[in-house]
């Protein structure tokens, strides 16, 4: 067995952050090991995006655009990866830890009775073995993790945790095309149609979160916050307590039953922060708190923080920012 494959996901026809961050990571393994990297891409202009992912630090790609492949379906893309892993026993296996990652990954690990480890925050070399760092216990403590026994060592990483490494224009490698594993009429889900939100930053993908809790005290209260992550450019994110009650939709809801972050900045306003709203979010590199309560459980993750009105706080920031940014 040999060779570090990244599963790639693709969206808007451009490879998504966490992969880039993979291919990264790959990079990395396969110069310890000795190893070439294969980016494996599926869906609309994956020989192209096969390109891009060369520069993004793989040798090679195996790429399929067939038209059962233009919408995910984790049956069609999990069948092809584990059919591919069959045929060519890849020594490694890295994707992100999103909803598709997990359904391919997951998918595959099964059909090859391999180890899976994921929402990896570190990876690491002991020998050929690689050795991950995964949150556990709601992000309380860390593990090292490794996968034992035959087949792949399969992973998934968590966006943001890796660095994500500069395309290089000038590298330059073979892209290989293959057939699905599937028919259409062997593919039990039908995709009729989708619906995407427009205007809005990926919680996944944002540098900068705005997130109002209970304190924003209604739907009307994510207003203030709405305008400063438009300064900001910023994702606009939300505690469990908030999407219970209707004030937001579950997409932007950050925690242990919804996304986990990991921006560069996290502002929390109105949030007590419970446990299962720090699983989500207590990786971020800078947070900080907005909140009436100063024995909030907030403060103990916080590494900044204001005790006062987020409805008076929050315009003020949204003031100096504009001033600062020149908006």
């Amino acid at each position: 067995m040999s060779g570090i494959w990244v599963f790639a996901e693709q969206h808007d026809g451009k490879i998504a952050s966490v992969s880039q961050e993979a291919l990264g990571l790959a990079r990395k393994l396969a110069d310890g090991l000795g190893e070439p990297v294969t980016a494996v891409i599926f869906g609309p202009d994956a020989a192209d995006l096969g390109k891009e992912a060369i520069a993004y630090g793989a040798d090679d790609a195996i790429a399929s655009d067939d038209a059962t492949l233009k919408d995910f379906r984790a049956d069609a893309y999990g069948s092809l990866l584990t059919q591919l892993a069959k045929e060519r026993q890849p020594s490694v296996i890295i994707a992100g830890a999103t909803t598709r990652g997990g359904d391919v990954m997951g998918t595959t690990a099964t059909d090859l009775e391999a180890g899976l480890i994921t929402g990896l925050v570190d990876a690491t070399l002991d020998g050929r073995t690689i050795v991950g760092t995964a949150p556990i216990y709601s992000g309380k403590l860390m593990a090292k993790v490794r996968v034992s026994g035959d087949g792949p060592q399969m992973l998934t990483i968590r966006s943001r945790a890796f660095p994500q490494p500069e395309p290089d224009a000038s590298r330059t490698g073979n892209v290989e095309t293959v057939q699905p594993a599937k028919a259409e009429a062997d593919i039990p889900v039908e995709v009729t149609g989708t619906e995407a939100a427009e205007g809005s930053v990926s919680l996944a993908d944002a540098a900068i979160i705005v997130s109002g809790g209970r304190g924003v005290g209604g739907p009307e209260g994510y207003a203030p916050l709405q305008e400063l992550v438009d300064v900001l450019g910023a994702a606009l994110g939300a505690s469990r307590a908030a999407v219970d009650a209707g004030w937001i939709p579950y997409e932007h809801q950050v925690g242990q039953t919804g996304k986990t972050v990991a921006p560069d900045l996290y502002i929390a306003c109105g949030i007590s922060g419970a446990v299962q709203h720090q699983a989500g979010m207590r990786t971020s590199k800078v947070i900080v708190a907005i909140n009436k309560d100063a024995e909030a459980p907030i403060w103990k993750l916080a590494h900044y923080g204001i005790v006062g009105d987020l409805f008076k706080v929050v315009p003020a920031l949204t003031q100096a920012f504009k001033e600062k940014l020149g908006k």
